[in-house]
Order: C-alpha cells, then sequence, then structure tokens
C-alpha cells in the first residue's frame, strides 16, 4: 500500500491542475495540457546536457563542501564545551542572514563565473548540517562515550564509531534540509550574469513571454527535486539502516 500512498496525492494535484485550468485562457495561467504538449518540445536532450546538467553539478559542488565542512566543524564545536561557548554567537549571527542577500556581496569576490554559484549553495547548505551536527555530537550518551573509553576505543576510531555514529540521524536531519536549500539557492544563484542553468532558462522565457516554455521549466526544477529527494531517502536507508531497525523494533514491542 506505501507506493499506492506516495503516488496518489501527486496524482490527485496533477487531476486538479488539469481540470483548473483545462478552460483557461488567462496569458499567465495556460492549460496543463498546453503545457505538457510543450514539455518534449522545450526540454530536448541538447538543452538538457547545457541548462539542467550544469545546474545539478553547481549544486552536488555547493552541497559537498557545505556537507564536509559542516560535519567536521560541527564535530569540533560540538565535541568542545568552551569552542562552543566561543563560536555560538557568531554562529547564531550568520546563520540568521540570508543566504541570497550575500548574492552580490560573493559576486564581488568571487566574479560571475561557476565560483559564485557553486559558493551561494555552499553557504546557504552549510548551517542546517553544521549546526544539527553540533546538537548531534553533544547529544551522543555519556554512558555510551564512557564505555568506549573504558574498552580503550579512542581517537579516529572513537570518532568514527562512537561519535558520528550516534550523531550521524541528526546528521541526516540536517543534509535533508541543505538539500532543499541547496535547489533553491541554485536557482536563485543562476538568476544573477547567468549564461546556463535551470534558473536561467526560466527567467528567460519569462522575459521573452514564452509563459508555456516557462511553466516547462518549472516543473523540470520540481522533477529534480523529487528525484534527488528519493535518492537521498535511499542513501539514508542505506547509511542509517541500524538507527530506523532499532526504532522500528522499539515501536513494535509491547
Amino acid at each position: 500500500m506505501r507506493p499506492l500512498f506516495v503516488v496518489a496525492l501527486p496524482a490527485l494535484l496533477v487531476a486538479v491542475w488539469w481540470f483548473a485550468s483545462d478552460d483557461s485562457t488567462a496569458v499567465y495561467w495556460p492549460p496543463l495540457r498546453t503545457i505538457l504538449r510543450t514539455f518534449p518540445d522545450v526540454w530536448t536532450g541538447e538543452r538538457l546536457r547545457t541548462d539542467v546538467l550544469p545546474s545539478v553539478l553547481r549544486l552536488l559542488a555547493g552541497y559537498v563542501s557545505a556537507a564536509v565542512a559542516g560535519v567536521a566543524l560541527g564535530t569540533v564545536i560540538g565535541s568542545y564545551r568552551r569552542v562552543r561557548a566561543f563560536c555560538e554567537p557568531v554562529l547564531e549571527f550568520l546563520r540568521a542572514v540570508p543566504p541570497p542577500v550575500l548574492v552580490p556581496v560573493i559576486m564581488l569576490f568571487a566574479g560571475i563565473g561557476d565560483t559564485m554559484k557553486i559558493v551561494v549553495i555552499a553557504s546557504g547548505c552549510l548551517w542546517p548540517v553544521l549546526l544539527n551536527t553540533v546538537e548531534g555530537v553533544r547529544a551522543v550518551d555519556s554512558v555510551m562515550a564512557d564505555t568506549a573509553r573504558s574498552y580503550g576505543v579512542t581517537g579516529a576510531a572513537r570518532l568514527r564509531h562512537v561519535v558520528l555514529r550516534a550523531a550521524s540521524p541528526q546528521i541526516f536531519a540536517g543534509l535533508r534540509q541543505a538539500l532543499s536549500i541547496g535547489i533553491i539557492l541554485m536557482v536563485i544563484s543562476e538568476m544573477f550574469a547567468a549564461s546556463n542553468g535551470l534558473g536561467f532558462t526560466i527567467v528567460q522565457f519569462q522575459r521573452g513571454f514564452a509563459i508555456p516554455d516557462m511553466w516547462t521549466g518549472i516543473l523540470v526544477l520540481g522533477l529534480l527535486g523529487l528525484l534527488l529527494s528519493v535518492l537521498f531517502q535511499l542513501v539514508e536507508r542505506r547509511v542509517l539502516g541500524w538507527y530506523h531497525g532499532l526504532r522500528d523494533s522499539s515501536r513494535r514491542s509491547p
């Protein structure tokens, strides 16, 4: 029944959109059938290569950079109370600054090429990963830590098998949040001085009043987000299999 429930809501929303827009004559709200008819003509293999692929590569570069930096810094900050007390005010200040506001500033230092877009994505994805890692490391069970120390598990082995393993559910929660933020920032960064990418293409369609084409770009963006979300869930289920199994067994126990 689970696949049925997963497909049911999207199918319902598509049906509502289809019938609600079927008689539409508004320029900015074309019928869904018109959008779907336009889709294969717009998103050819060449356009996927020149616009979608660069966007995905920028997203992955910024996302992976933020994930590595966030986990590394979050582990250090969460492990040492004095470091956490020293960094916390600065972290709260920087977290409150919306990443899109930093785009003009980043453009001054990184230019208008791919580097700027990757830095914008990384700057927004960093904070969910960093803060969730800090909280996950702080919440490591003290009994588990003491037991590992008693058995001589120290250094890199303790970090890998105790600290990061215990904090991994919280870390993946931050990674999931960062993925959504990264997709948004990918589009925003490509609306500034870009020559390709999904954000650039959607804006070009809008400026040229190619409204059905613009809606097809929005559909591609939604499908890309769905695909990345499914892939993330597969990775999460594999890496956190022990955690989900433990949680499911605790639910079944009386």
